[in-house]
């Protein structure tokens, strides 16, 4: 789990701040944006991020149309959607299209920590898929 890459959406300053130095000292390397726009930037200039923790409500682009076009342009990254008590349903339907999984704000650091590290191993699993595929592919037309 050390070394793992995260981007965290959330335009809370304040909360922010906070969870990127708690995750920080977990030996966990974290991009801290705070839009739905920001965070398509930072995805598309920074191919090493692995999994994306993303607020549900935010101004402008929302946690759910973040959501959307992440998945259209990076269908393999995993998203974990946090939400507070009055968002529940839309973290439900985040989970519809494609988010990992969701939890409540604020958070417990230990529980953010378990989904980060199962989200970071299914998309390794999915990366390491993709290798093999590759790989193969190259040896098949070798011969």
């Amino acid at each position: 789990m050390e070394n793992a890459k995260l981007l965290l959406v959330d335009d809370e300053k304040g909360f922010l701040d906070t969870i990127t130095k708690r995750l920080e000292k977990r030996k966990l390397k974290i991009w801290a944006v705070y839009s739905g726009e920001d965070a398509l930037v930072e995805l598309e200039k920074n191919t090493a991020i692995e999994v994306v923790v993303l607020d549900v409500k935010m101004p402008g682009m929302d946690g759910i149309e973040t959501l959307v076009e992440i998945k259209k342009r990076f269908p393999l990254m995993e998203v974990i959607m946090l939400t507070g008590h009055a968002t529940v349903e839309t973290a439900i339907d985040g989970m519809k299209l494609g988010a990992f999984d969701y939890l409540m704000k604020p958070c417990d650091i230990d529980e953010l920590i378990s989904k980060v590290k199962e989200a970071i191993e299914k998309k390794r699993q999915h990366d390491e898929k993709i290798m093999e595929a590759r790989i193969k592919e190259i040896s098949d037309r070798m011969v």
